[in-house]
């Protein structure tokens, strides 16, 4: 082993654990740092308090002088708990999150400072937008664009920072974060469910969906990764033969949790519970140093912000435990991806779950009409689905090591599937006869209350029904859950509201309102047999399968991407007012370009490993076994006679490794040159990159990998997978 990797080694079991001074319990720690509705209360007077929590409820905008109340109060708030700055923070289209910290201090005309924030600064601010990724949408030289206050998500201190969360668009106004287009999907997927609900309860007056995110992450010794600069640029090993054992034993998953790790873990549940994150399940992954995070779900626009603020709070925390969080979809080849599960659904204001099974026939009627209704909204939209979460990362995921594939199809398990095959056989479009409708009321009525226990879990499906919400499995680690959010509910709530124009138009003709419902209701369920699917996703008899039934079979990032950009994309979106035209068409172009940038960087970094790092390595050591072969042949000719040939072989071995490292770097290169050269835009330099490109990382590594089995592990230059992964 290496000098440089035995010593970063050795630091790992002398570190003693850094973590909070005084672990506190939950309760009294939670959103001790987040601008709550109570914590408005007490600083607000009761008439602003009162105004606003109608405002927020209604959905109506803010005037001034209530503005300048909130901010008055939420800078006094701010200051006493020792925040010094303010920010707006939101959501760019690199997937990250933006902050811009002013100070409260202002200058009085005497020249003494006071701290000072109006309604004017909480509600807008204008952030330069020419650097953040925009699709075209803004020019280099066009800067200006425009952070708003999202009422809907409060208010937090971190870091001595008071953080606002905002939506940000363009100077034309135009959406250049993930916020403002999530907001408009969850307005209509609550106008669209609020309508449904209508048919069943009266009562009913908003619908929100809700999102609970499991979050996968690997953790890598700060030493071990600062000595991997394919790690610390990219997020992932570009190289590097799998180790003897890994995850094959089964032994990693749900076991005991480290020491260092727990410490870690503590730590950051309790900057978590200040934040108002409600964090609640944790434990060891299937690969070796990987870790999953989950929360209690929330409503899906606050889950989305809690998710991105987790995601740096973790980099943060884990800093402080001399450790570096890996949230990259593949970043070990050969063994379980990271991937961030969306867990959905839908919840009234009466406190009704519309995906949960309830007590009697109505209820269940109305759980399986939204069952039915998302069924075929991933049925109308699965290229879409598949869309909106592919990335380079997620390409390297998808469809291995416990990864579904990226052919989205619906797993509901046998009980319901059976309970949809009965309703397809036995509603007639036909007026049905009183003893089929008591018949389907019986079966409808037996539907348990709780699903969870009524059948097995499919880990293949990339969308499951998982007893009382849908699970989308496919989203990335890395990824912001606003993409998804954007896709599915705006996907559901076109189905809500064709389910809705189908079932009034029968009962305009005298179809009485139960059974229009259920006529339309088969009517979907058969037409989302299609997306259906109950056995193994990795197999190939499932490809060929899906491929007859229509469903998208693309694997490539670039060409799943495509999607944003189809007819049914631009009606679901542009007819919905989610996106304009010009909207959509810049998303489809960055995610291309960052795909493009990734690659790029991938292709950039692997170069320099081989031909500066690995390349002299070998040579180092093959010139160490020339050396040993003439003495050899000096000294002991006959045990040269007798050995010399394997000693030569593995000299001739090198050799020719070397030479086709060199030989593909070359041409990698070469080919990244024509990309760049020859096509203009991003989208056909994607492609090209995709195309041409990025098989090379592989047939280098290929050889790179080779050569870690023969060269010297005293001078091997890069950690190991043997040690990146069980350094703890």
């Amino acid at each position: 082993m290496s000098k440089i990797r035995f010593s970063a080694l050795e630091t790992v079991a002398s570190r003693i654990p850094v973590g909070p001074e005084t672990a506190q319990r939950a309760s009294v720690l939670f959103g001790a740092d987040v601008f709550t509705m109570e914590k408005m209360r007490l600083y607000l007077s009761g008439e602003a308090y009162r105004k606003l929590e109608k405002n927020m409820l209604e959905g109506e905008g803010i005037d001034r002088q209530l503005a300048d109340q909130v901010a008055a109060a939420m800078k006094a708030w701010a200051v006493e708990k020792g925040a010094t700055h303010y920010t707006h923070w939101f959501h760019p289209l690199n997937g990250s999150t933006a902050e811009k910290h002013d100070s409260f201090i202002d200058v009085l005309k005497d020249g003494s400072v006071i701290e000072s924030f109006d309604g004017k600064l909480l509600v807008q601010q204008e952030p330069d937008a020419s650097s953040f990724p925009s699709g075209g949408i803004r020019n280099t030289f066009e800067a200006r664009g425009y952070t708003a206050w999202d009422p809907g998500s409060p208010a937090f201190i971190n870091n001595k920072t008071l953080c606002i969360p905002t939506v940000f668009v363009a100077y034309t106004g135009e959406a250049l974060d993930f916020k403002t287009p999530l907001l408009k999907a969850l307005a209509l997927i609550d106008k669209a469910a609020v309508e449904i609900c209508q048919y069943f309860d009266k009562e009913v007056k908003k619908v929100s969906a809700t999102l609970g995110w499991e979050q996968e992450y690997f953790l890598i010794d700060e030493a071990l990764f600062n000595a991997r600069p394919d790690l610390k640029l990219t997020g992932r090993t570009l190289m590097g033969h799998s180790a003897a054992k890994d995850q094959q034993l089964e032994d990693h998953y749900f076991g005991s949790i480290p020491e260092r790790i727990n410490a870690f873990m503590d730590e950051l549940e309790q900057v978590c519970y200040r934040l108002g994150i409600p964090v609640k399940t944790r434990h060891n992954e299937c690969a070796p140093n990987q870790f999953e995070l989950a929360p209690i779900f929330e409503e899906a626009n606050l889950a989305v912000d809690h998710n991105q603020l987790l995601m740096s709070t973790m980099k943060r925390v884990a800093r402080h435990h001399r450790f570096r969080v890996l949230l990259h979809e593949k970043p070990f080849k050969g063994i379980n991806g990271s991937g961030k599960h969306n867990n959905w659904s839908l919840l009234t204001d009466t406190g009704v779950n519309l995906l949960s099974p309830g007590k009697n026939p109505k209820s269940n009627m109305q759980f399986l009409v939204f069952l039915v209704a998302t069924v075929r909204a991933v049925l109308e939209h699965e290229a879409l689905l598949k869309a909106c979460i592919v990335s380079l990362g997620n390409e390297q995921r998808l469809g291995g090591d416990e990864a579904p594939p990226t052919i989205m199809s619906v797993f509901l398990g046998r009980y319901l599937a059976g309970i949809l095959d009965e309703i397809e056989a036995k509603v007639g479009t036909e007026k049905m006869s009183p003893d089929e409708k008591t018949e389907l009321k019986l079966n409808v009525g037996r539907i348990p209350e709780i699903m969870r226990d009524n059948t097995d879990r499919n880990r293949t499906s990339p969308f499951a029904f998982t007893g009382n919400r849908f699970e989308f499995r496919a989203v990335g680690s890395s990824a912001n859950c606003g993409s998804a959010m954007i896709v599915l509910n705006a996907a559901v709530a076109e189905q809500l509201m064709a389910f809705k124009r189908e079932t009034d138009a029968l009962i305009e003709k005298g179809v009485k309102k139960d059974e229009a419902i259920f006529q339309v209701l088969r009517q979907y369920s058969l037409a989302c047999k299609p997306v259906r699917f109950e056995g193994n996703g990795y197999s190939k008899e499932w490809r060929e399968e899906a491929a007859k039934r229509g469903l998208s079979v693309d694997t490539d990032c670039v060409s799943c991407l495509k999607a944003f950009v189809s007819p049914k994309a631009r009606r679901l979106f542009v007819d919905n007012n989610i996106y304009t035209e010009r909207e959509l068409e810049a998303r489809y172009e960055i995610k291309n370009e960052i795909y493009l940038k990734k690659l790029q960087i991938e292709s950039r970094v692997l170069g320099d490993l081989a031909l500066n790092h690995i390349i002299p390595t070998a040579i180092t050591y093959q010139n160490t076994l020339i050396e040993n072969v003439k003495g050899l042949k000096e000294i002991l000719p006959n045990v040269y006679a007798e050995i010399g040939n394997v000693q030569l072989e593995s000299i001739r071995e090198i050799s020719r490794h070397i030479a086709d490292i060199k030989t593909l770097v070359v041409e990698m290169t070469e080919a990244r040159k024509k990309a760049n050269n020859t096509y203009i835009n991003e989208v056909e330099r994607a492609q090209a990159y995709s195309d041409t490109v990025r098989p090379y990382l592989e047939k280098i590594r290929y050889y790179i990998d080779k050569l870690e089995l023969l060269v010297d592990d005293e001078i091997w230059p890069l950690p190991k997978y043997r040690e990146l992964l069980f350094s703890r």
